[in-house]
């Protein structure tokens, strides 16, 4: 097959709640931390993560920029079947692009879309086909994104079955009136609802996304937000601030000036970065902490997947604008790889995946825009093993001069963003991008299809 594209350079990672949902990096950069996923040595000892995506929903909210949409119920089992194809071609993939895939799985992640409007026996063919081709670890973390008010019964007795132990609710808001003028079809009354319901099958481990910076969202809108959010009780909470890109309807509208989808009435800038500051201290308060730069979560309740793609752990990502990451065998370049975003080229099967390969160099970059996402941040000794003293030193000179600006803060073992480095992250990450410009471009080997046909 011909190269699906012949530009290497690195892009970036969020991942998946949080590739997909990134709020805080401009445009100038957003491509770059979307999709990196950068492997650590020794991923032998490394289980794998999988990210499914379930692209269907029963409304497509005004401010969604993802792979996702209104879909007829008769493709959910064509794309199922596709998913389980890909699952059972997947090593025989790997073996050919000359990459290490993990046999063992320590988290899996079913993101959207909506992936609770998949029929039961759906849900349960999927996983079912997922336990045949990879070894699923007995504790291992297994998410589900819910839309509220469409998690059927039949449904929740499925992620029982297959053994879901973890759900992320997308809220966005607890204001009915900014819900739905935002495309959502849910009440606060049915949050609640759906939260004891979840509880009461014995799934606890459970996420809230909120997004400051919605139509009509005021100060005072967001605190009642964020206090029905505390009361919850949640362990864990994610907090986004609105992105306006050409990808959503409502991004567009507003770039060009419009008024459909209440564009005039979305918060400023500095009001959202209020409300994103007041979100910090309010879940503080409630010890909800923050452990990274969108999540906050109660000891023992980070997410164990999202937290694979700030550390550089590698995943499997299948369905409709999936990535991926592995690393080369025998070689210190790193393999990422991304679907279509087109469901019919999906169902198919003969658009090849795109894939383009890292440098030691352009992973070096990430290392940092990635670690310092974490409130932890950057180890620096853990650098200087992986990468060598010599860019680490050339690191040290940015870091020093961003130390300067207030942006970040190091103890000499450590790196870590400050409050206002985390409300300027786009200025950091971008310091650390070309610190090895003169570096040659890595290769960039053919594509391939995960199914051949």
């Amino acid at each position: 097959m011909s190269p699906i594209f012949n530009s290497c350079t690195a892009a970036n990672a969020d991942e998946p709640t949080e590739r997909r949902r990134d709020n805080n990096v401009k445009i100038g950069i957003r491509a770059r931390l979307r999709e990196t996923i950068c492997l650590m040595p020794g991923n032998s000892h490394n289980p794998l993560g999988l990210y499914i995506s379930i692209p269907f929903c029963r409304s497509k909210c005004t401010y969604c920029n993802f792979a996702s949409g209104v879909y007829p119920a008769s493709e959910h089992k064509r794309y199922v079947d596709r998913l389980i194809e890909d699952l059972a071609s997947a090593a025989d993939w790997a073996v050919r692009m000359g990459v290490e895939l993990p046999r063992t799985v320590d988290t899996v992640y079913l993101g959207g879309g909506t992936p609770s409007l998949l029929a039961p026996e759906l849900l349960e063919k999927l996983f079912n086909a997922l336990r045949t081709q990879f070894d699923l670890e007995p504790e291992a973390e297994i998410t589900v994104e819910c839309a509220p008010g469409q998690i059927a019964d039949e449904t929740l007795g499925a992620f029982q079955v297959v053994g879901v132990n973890r759900v992320s609710m997308g809220v966005q808001s607890f204001i009915d009136r900014e819900a739905q003028v935002s495309g959502r079809l849910h009440s606060r009354a049915v949050v609640e609802q759906d939260l004891r319901r979840l509880r009461l099958a014995g799934i606890a481990n459970l996420n809230v996304d909120l997004i400051a910076g919605l139509a009509g969202q005021t100060m005072a809108s967001w605190e009642e937000s964020l206090a029905a959010l505390v009361d919850s009780e949640v362990p864990h909470a994610s907090v986004y601030m609105l992105e306006v890109d050409e990808d959503s309807r409502l991004g567009r509208e507003m770039l060009s000036g419009g008024a459909r989808y209440y564009a005039g009435l979305v918060p400023t800038d500095d009001a959202i970065a209020q409300m994103y500051t007041r979100a910090l201290e309010s879940l503080g308060q409630a010890r909800l902490e923050q452990y990274e730069i969108s999540n906050f979560s109660r000891p023992g309740f980070t997410s164990r997947h999202n937290l694979r793609y700030w550390e550089r752990r590698p995943y499997l990502g299948l369905g409709l604008d999936a990535s991926s990451m592995m690393r080369e065998a025998d070689s210190g370049y790193v393999l990422r790889s991304t679907t279509t975003s087109d469901l019919g080229e999906f169902l198919t099967g003969q658009k090849p995946v795109e894939t383009a390969w890292l440098s030691p160099a352009r992973q070096f970059e990430e290392a940092w825009f990635l670690g310092l996402r974490l409130n932890r941040g950057v180890d620096v000794a853990a650098l200087e093993q992986e990468f060598g003293p010599e860019p680490v030193a050339r690191a040290i000179s940015v870091v020093a001069a961003l130390e300067e600006d207030g942006l970040v803060e190091s103890d000499g073992e450590s790196v870590r963003l400050t409050a206002r480095g985390r409300m300027l992250s786009n200025d950091v990450f971008q310091a650390f991008l070309g610190l090895d410009a003169g570096e040659p471009e890595p290769k960039c080997p053919e594509s391939e299809a995960l199914i051949t046909k």
